[in-house]
């Protein structure tokens, strides 16, 4: 089927739909919802059999949906309609939810039901569930319409409809009572708002909204008050406990993005305990644990985002995990990213973001280096979760990449201003997946599966299983490499080809190479870069849809060739 994604943003949910559906043989173009006119030229131009709407902001064009079959994804169960859906479902500490495919009609998410899925509520920000949840049951929903169109049948003509329509949540609906709201209930009020806005509140006397709050067992005070400071969070006390905070954004300051709590509110927590960030009474987010002869290592950063000091900070973990007497060692990420590469956030709002940036990409560059040495034993990436951009190549680093089937994968940094990107992918990629695929996959600015990276040598094994069971799994395989009697054979193997590839061309050439790529983005004339960052992290919505996506639009973007 000729499919068009229509999108608000190309996120989680739409990069795995176009992952999804490109793997099974349909042909994708994507789409912005920038205004009624732009959408009808889109479907004027690739002529789709089915207008798909992962999340949109905006109704559709009357006459394109009288027109086209159009889908929407409506993050609820059957007659659950409004546009925070997943905000009320958090509020009212539901234990049940669902997603609904529905046809677009004149009446906002009351059309006839395609599919439909229902799923448990985990105790979840909003922001998580929508990447996981969500997005799991919108998959199933959309496959199994798409089957039903191919076999000729119609909607689902027995779904009870039992929701209600819901206005939009406002902040007071989900403002927090210091005084008297306990533990459970701050959190799921904050973990609603989760994303933008976020939750508006007072602290220090200064309007913030806050985001990527996280319990803090063992610490109380009196409610409302700020209790200690742990690398990026601060510890804010509950009627019954206390929660740490490790995120805010000032909509009134100069950088009025996320930022680190501790840096938003640096000179009113100055006299504040501190607690060493990963310790146990403090705000994680690093972990190392063992199974037998399997070492695990998380590192569970907000967003996938790695900052000079968190790389800092993982880099000495690692140099510890990597010298327990152990065979194996697994670098098993976040439980939301994997990662996706250096700190946009942190290089805007920083002094100079060109020297941030350059000392950014430098920590990573030592992280990637100390796995590609690392000859005591052998190293697996567990990528259970979404990776990106230096992210993917810091788990191309170790000797095993294996993926969860679902995870999506962006190697790609040229929409970033067209940045080279490090991380010794120059090295990498080549040596993983051959020069040709090397190539693809380093131009390919689409993101990819599980299938499509294994198939290419980006990836090396997936496992079609939940995320609950896939690191188990993992840790199953890792076990069995580390008692293989092929164990030592194949870590000399190792040592070998390192040194075979050190006398052919040292690492320090490859990283001198890409980081003087990495320099002209970061200090040249061509400010790209800085301009893409800085839209980014304002969440500046996008003018126009990039020809990588719009493959409608690819054919009016190339250069006409002039009569001879």
């Amino acid at each position: 089927m000729r499919i068009l994604l229509l999108v608000h943003g190309f996120n989680s949910l739409s990069q795995r739909l176009h992952t999804e559906l490109r793997e099974r043989g349909h042909e994708l173009s994507v789409e912005f919802d920038i205004n009624d006119a732009v959408t009808r030229e889109a479907v004027l131009l690739f002529d789709p059999d089915l207008v798909l709407a992962p999340f949109l902001k905006r109704a559709i064009p009357e006459d394109v949906w009288r027109t086209r079959r159009c889908l929407v994804v409506h993050p609820g169960p059957p007659g659950d309609r409004g546009p925070s859906s997943l905000d009320w479902a958090i509020l009212d500490n539901e234990t049940n939810w669902g997603v609904t495919l529905l046809q677009a009609e004149a009446e906002f998410d009351a059309g006839p039901v395609w599919a439909w899925r229902a799923f448990p509520l985990r105790d979840a920000a909003k922001s998580s569930i929508y990447r996981h949840e969500v997005t799991d049951a919108a998959v199933e929903c959309v496959l199994e319409t798409i089957r039903r169109l191919e076999d000729g049948l119609g909607p689902l003509d027995d779904v009870s409809r039992r929701g209600r329509c819901r206005p939009a949540a406002r902040q007071q609906d989900r403002s927090v009572d210091w005084l008297h709201d306990d533990t459970a209930t701050v959190l799921r009020k904050i973990r609603s708002a989760e994303g933008l806005p976020g939750l508006r509140d007072s602290w220090y006397g200064r309007e913030l909204f806050l985001h990527d709050p996280r319990p803090a067992p063992g610490h109380r005070g009196k409610p409302g008050e700020a209790l200690a400071q742990s690398g990026p969070a601060i510890c804010r006390a509950t009627r019954d406990g206390a929660i740490w905070i490790g995120h805010l954004r000032d909509p009134h300051a100069v950088h009025a993005f996320k930022l680190p709590a501790t840096r938003v509110l640096a000179d009113e927590v100055a006299e504040l305990p501190r607690i060493a960030p990963d310790a146990a009474n403090g705000y994680r987010e690093i972990r190392y644990r063992k199974s037998g002869r399997v070492g695990i290592l998380s590192f569970d950063f907000y967003n996938g985002a790695m900052g000079t000091e968190q790389c800092e900070r993982l880099l000495r973990a690692l140099q510890r995990s990597l010298s327990d007497p152990t065979r194996v060692l697994v670098l098993a990420g976040g439980s939301e990213y994997w990662s996706n590469g250096i700190h946009l956030n942190r290089i805007e709002a920083a002094a100079s973001p060109a020297d941030e940036s350059w000392a950014n990409i430098n920590a990573m560059d030592d992280l990637a280096e100390a796995l590609i040495r690392s000859t005591g034993k052998l190293t697996v990436a567990a990528v259970g979760e979404n990776a990106g951009a230096g992210g993917v190549f810091l788990a191309r680093a170790t000797d095993r990449v294996w993926l969860r089937d679902g995870v999506v994968l962006s190697p790609h940094y040229k929409d970033m201003g067209n940045l080279y990107g490090s991380e010794f992918w120059t090295y990498l990629l080549p040596r993983a997946a051959g020069a040709g695929n090397a190539s693809r996959i380093a131009e390919q600015r689409l993101p990819m599966g599980a299938a499509e990276a294994c198939s290419l040598g980006l990836a090396d094994a997936r496992f079609g299983l939940s995320r609950a069971a896939f690191l188990d799994a993992v840790v199953m395989e890792a076990a069995a490499l580390a008692d293989s009697p092929d164990y030592h054979d194949t870590l000399a193997a190792k040592r070998a080809r390192l040194a075979r590839d050190e006398a052919s061309k040292p690492l320090a050439e490859y990283r001198r190479e890409e980081l003087e790529r990495m320099r002209v983005n970061f200090y040249g004339f061509d400010p790209s870069y800085h301009v893409a960052r800085y839209n980014f992290v304002r969440k500046i919505p996008k003018s126009r849809t990039p020809v990588t996506l719009a493959q409608h639009r690819r054919d009016r973007a190339l250069p006409r060739r002039r009569a001879s």
